[in-house]
């Protein structure tokens, strides 16, 4: 029989070659994801200052909402449509952690803004506010397979009440869920109001736009490419509905109404990914705006938010956001 001789060197560097490989396989993407980590984190840390009121949206769309209200140090969520791990790893990146959010304000009891509130509520331990009837519709909600039992806290819509320094008030907005409201929140000698999932405006409506230094508002869809898309008809009729969602041009139309020289900054919440486009919505706006004299960048800032991704912490006061 024919002996073999293995080269033990051969083997060895062989060995170490395909461990190097595999190594490389595995760690290099990990270097890359954690050194995106550092990025956004940076990123997100670098518009924070102390004594500032801060915005930033963890994500605006029909895949989920949420948005952070607040300070460097503190601060609330307005709904809590995405996983309790995506909402902590963007207060991370602010260098906060729920221990740092005094609650959750919730607009209204639609999945794509409460799948996260059993496991921050009951779990996490955060105080979730909302109308009686809100909270009813969650706890019949299917998507919430935790059940929030200890850390529902109600208000009266249209009475104003306080977090932690923060004056905040609601109103009614127009919308197929158990119950939908806008916030508006008094806090720095600023205010904010938001209004998501809006298929109708209405006159309580108008008159906190008219107030607000910064708006939060829906601009859902570009009319003609729901029409022309490929949703079935009784969906584009939903969504065309006085409880649907507000289009690009509703939005622009309120907002030409409604601004005053004080409103500074205006983030474009909940677009549709099938029926509009950032630039598209944001145009049609800035159109608008300008066909009745108001200049965006300089009398107004508009900001379209993304689906998925979070936005920058922006830092609020009285100048327009460039």
């Amino acid at each position: 029989m024919k002996s073999i001789e293995i080269d033990c060197n051969l083997l060895f560097s062989y060995k170490i070659s395909r461990f190097t490989c595999v190594c490389a396989f595995f760690i290099v993407p990990l270097q890359r994801y954690f050194a995106h980590l550092c990025i956004c984190e940076n990123q997100a840390k670098a518009q924070m200052k102390d004594n500032q009121l801060i915005f930033r949206s963890f994500a605006s769309g029909s895949s989920g909402n949420c948005y952070f209200l607040g300070t460097s140090t503190w601060g609330i969520l307005i709904d809590a449509g995405i996983s309790a791990r995506t909402i902590q790893k963007n207060l991370r990146e602010m260098g906060l952690d729920y221990a740092n959010i005094m609650g959750v304000l919730i607009t209204h009891d639609h999945a794509d803004h409460i799948r996260a509130v059993g496991t921050l509520g009951e779990r996490v331990h955060l105080p979730i506010y909302s109308t009686r009837d809100i909270h009813d519709g969650i706890d019949r909600n299917y998507g919430v397979r935790e059940k929030l039992r200890t850390s529902q806290r109600y208000f009266e819509k249209g009475q104003e009440w306080e977090l932690n320094g923060m004056k905040i008030n609601t109103f009614g907005v127009s919308h197929d869920s158990t119950e939908c409201v806008g916030y508006v929140i008094d806090f720095m000698e600023q205010r904010i109001v938001i209004v998501t999932d809006c298929g109708q405006p209405n006159a309580t409506m108008e008159i906190y736009m008219g107030t607000a230094n910064h708006l939060v508002i829906e601009a859902n869809h570009d009319e003609q490419m729901l029409l022309n898309g490929p949703y079935p008809t009784y969906l584009k009729e939903r969504i065309l509905s006085p409880k649907g969602h507000q289009s690009n041009v509703t939005c622009g139309q309120l907002l030409a109404k409604n601004w005053h020289p004080e409103m500074r900054n205006v983030f474009l919440c909940h677009l549709s990914h099938e029926n509009n486009d950032p630039n598209v919505a944001l145009n049609t706006i800035k159109d608008i705006l300008l066909d009745e004299g108001i200049m965006p960048g300089e009398d107004v800032f508009v900001t379209p938010l993304d689906r998925l991704k979070a936005s920058p912490a922006y830092v609020l006061n009285n100048q327009v956001i460039k």
